[in-house]
């Protein structure tokens, strides 16, 4: 007999592990597949803008590695993609520090630890494990700097923001970069991008109380969606959620702290 695929939208179940502290890292099953080899193309030598941003971002990979991230192919890509390039040039002196930033119309650019720490969480999904993260899809693109960073770990990557400044913003950023395996959309990231499916990773910046159902429809048997969710506390966590042959196997890692998740373009 089937098992019976657990009814949603998904919520936050703390009985199944509580999360810790905010910025401990918590291991999670199957977390440290083998590295994958990063696409050269966001690879570019950079002046910097006043600083020796190759020196800043070797740096910042050294503070990542020794927080726990243990992913080759997501240390490389962390020192590949010039985080200057997505933050205000009064913010850029800040660009490789391990903190949030404001990007603009209430949102902020996620932590470093916070970008490598969920990438390497969707390179453990079972078909990045047994093959490749073929089609990843990104809900938020807020300033662009998670896309450019699963565009070196993903064959294509889809990414949809609600805010129009924003993904024009991202847009713009992203520019400089020329990554032909990234897709920018315009719409509600609630909804997903059913076009596109199914993922083998699906990653969001935002974080509600209830997984849509639309993303675990859009996920592939095998693939993994990794989010922050909300409980019924107001606490948020970082939540894994992989689909199997047998149903959805849902995972409540360490505190977190995103911007709401809303519906609807703006």
């Amino acid at each position: 007999m089937a098992q019976q695929r657990p009814s949603f939208p998904a919520r936050l179940d703390f009985s199944s592990g509580k999360p810790g502290a905010p910025g401990k890292i918590l291991p999670v099953s199957g977390a440290s597949p083998a590295p994958s080899k990063p696409k050269p193309q966001a690879a570019h030598a950079t002046q910097g803008l006043g600083m020796d941003s190759a020196a800043v971002r070797a740096r910042m990979v050294r503070h990542l590695a020794a927080s726990g991230i243990a992913s080759a192919a997501v240390l490389q890509a962390m020192g590949t993609v010039e985080r200057h390039r997505f933050v205000d040039s009064a913010l850029v002196n800040q660009a490789y520090e391990d903190t949030s930033l404001p990007i603009g119309l209430g949102q902020t650019i996620s932590k470093p630890n916070v970008v490598a720490r969920m990438s390497e969480l969707l390179l453990g999904a079972e078909l990045a494990r047994t093959g490749s993260l073929a089609r990843v899809l990104e809900i938020g693109t807020g300033c662009g700097y998670q896309a450019a960073v699963l565009s070196l770990l993903a064959r294509e990557v889809y990414s949809i923001e609600r805010l129009r400044g924003l993904h024009d913003k991202a847009r713009e950023n992203l520019r400089h970069f020329r990554l032909p395996n990234v897709h920018l959309l315009f719409g509600d990231g609630m909804l997903g991008y059913a076009k596109g499916a199914p993922y083998a990773g699906i990653i969001a910046a935002a974080g509600g109380a209830a997984v849509p159902q639309a993303w675990t429809d859009q996920l592939a048997i095998g693939g993994r969606l990794v989010a922050p969710m909300v409980s019924g506390t107001g606490q948020q966590a970082l939540v894994v959620i992989d689909r199997t042959a047998q149903g959805l196997k849902q995972q409540v890692l360490e505190a977190v702290h995103f911007v709401p998740l809303k519906s609807g373009i703006a």
